[in-house]
């Protein structure tokens, strides 16, 4: 072989009021068409994404795990794509895509290494813990792979899966052990206002926050919702105390949701009890009308000129640098920005014989990630820093 280069009724309404037809297909596990957005997250500047924590070293790791390379291992992936908690849109190979390089490849911090993913240890420490992702349905995408990697040692009588509002968890009994994703995608609260307008309140946030309370270990992600085109926005209004706005800077909107859940978390969370992480933002390969990605079957070995920090980055560190509590950033954006092989593309859904000669008749998905693939490096990264 050649070688490599190293829900409640009221829920399910708002749901189906607020969500675009894939997001909350996606959500319950079910294929459709959706959106794309052509956003350049490789740019010509010299900002570089660092790794950054708020206020204090709260996870006490002296490993830049972001700062790394990736692999080509024989010995990957750690499961495949059978496994039954995997929606359809992210099943590349069920779904017909005919190369199958992109999921053996890990991802290899320069200095260091991130331990490969021991399902039966990582339950061991989690026993009896509540681990919670809140998000939108690339978290979700990440939420799949995480119950992946650990329900095969688990025998089929001895897990299962359970849904409260917009939460789901899957429960590995004998361990006492939850892995829940909760629907979050701006955190703060959207709700239906008069006239049926949808109003995002940037200073609400418990009516979602009420399922986040008791987790041991929170993992949140919250961005690309916030940059959504007039065409595909999730909103009518914004709303903050009660002043009414048609149109707002993307970004100071985005500054003032993320501040309202600095404070919740500040006000609500016990360092000593609950650890917070959140997860850098999922770059996306859509130049191209989304085309970015098809047929692309190998990672980018490095970039010929330095990764541009998206502005959701920037305005992210800030709030967590004003933070008390100790929230560690998982900088998941510049080694996954070089995995323009591991979108599904066209392999969103199976297709027929027909179908698969004429590919281009379909929507080309270069946001989310195929299953196995690169959530799961992202999650052997987490578990690497829940070790600590």
């Amino acid at each position: 072989m050649a070688k490599r280069s190293s829900i409640c009724p009221k829920v399910l309404l708002l749901l189906l009021v607020f969500f675009t037809p894939f997001q909350l297909s996606f959500f319950h596990g079910k294929s459709s068409e959706f959106e794309l957005e052509d956003e350049a997250w490789l740019d010509e500047k010299d900002d570089e994404v660092n790794m950054v924590q708020s206020g204090h070293d709260s996870l006490g790791s002296s490993c830049e795990f972001s700062d790394g390379k990736w692999v080509y291992d024989l010995s990957y992936p750690l499961y495949d794509s059978s496994c039954p908690y995997l929606s359809t849109p992210v099943t590349c190979q069920k779904n017909g895509r005919p190369d199958s390089d992109y999921e053996k490849w890990r991802w290899k911090p320069h200095g260091c290494s991130i331990p490969r993913f021991d399902a039966l240890h990582f339950l061991g420490r989690m026993r009896r813990k509540r681990i919670m992702l809140v998000g939108d349905s690339i978290m979700r995408n990440q939420w799949e792979s995480l119950v992946c990697l650990v329900q095969g040692v688990i025998p089929t009588g001895r897990k299962t899966v359970t849904y409260d509002g917009p939460s789901m968890a899957f429960h590995a009994l004998d361990f006492e052990t939850s892995i829940e994703f909760c629907w979050a995608p701006f955190l703060v609260e959207l709700k239906k206002g008069p006239q049926n307008k949808r109003i995002l309140h940037l200073d609400l946030i418990e009516e979602n926050a009420k399922y986040w309370r008791g987790a041991d270990v929170l993992v949140y992600d919250s961005a690309h919702w916030w940059t959504h085109s007039d065409k595909w926005s999730s909103w009518d209004y914004y709303m903050e105390a009660n002043t009414v706005l048609r149109s707002m800077n993307p970004m100071v909107a985005y500054q003032k949701g993320l501040t309202t859940w600095a404070k919740w978390v500040d006000l609500n969370l016990d360092p000593h009890k609950t650890r917070v992480i959140f997860r850098s933002v999922s770059p996306r390969h859509n130049r191209q009308n989304g085309w970015k990605c098809y047929n692309q079957k190998q990672p980018l070995e490095f970039f010929s000129h330095q990764l541009h920090v998206p502005e959701q980055m920037v305005v992210l560190k800030g709030v967590l640098k004003g933070m008390r509590f100790p929230v560690y950033l998982q900088d998941i954006t510049m080694m996954s920005a070089l995995r323009k092989d591991g979108h599904p593309s066209v392999y969103t859904r199976a297709m027929d014989q027909e179908q698969k000669q004429h590919p281009r008749d379909f929507t080309s998905d270069c946001s989310h990630w195929c299953l196995p693939g690169v959530p799961d490096a992202w999650n052997e990264m987490l578990s690497a820093l829940l070790q600590v």
